[in-house]
């Protein structure tokens, strides 16, 4: 992890918002942001985003389940 990427993404486990951006989550995820719009999209993927004034929003703690996390 380069010192300009942990700078943008603090660890997951320091994450205290209920939700990321698409940009966060997929680099939590290791993924790239198109490939959640296109879960989003299609509702195929292994979280379902919630969206705020249209924009997407993932959940803190779901990401965290899938990555199997401690919280």
């Amino acid at each position: 992890m380069t010192t300009q990427t942990s700078k943008q993404f603090p660890s997951l486990e320091s994450v205290t918002s209920p939700s990321v951006s698409t940009n966060s989550a997929a680099y939590y995820l290791n993924r790239k942001p198109q490939t959640l719009r296109m879960w989003a999209c299609h509702q195929n993927g292994p979280l379902q985003p919630i969206r705020v004034n249209g924009r997407l929003a993932w959940k803190t703690d779901e990401i965290r389940r899938l990555m199997g996390v401690a919280t």
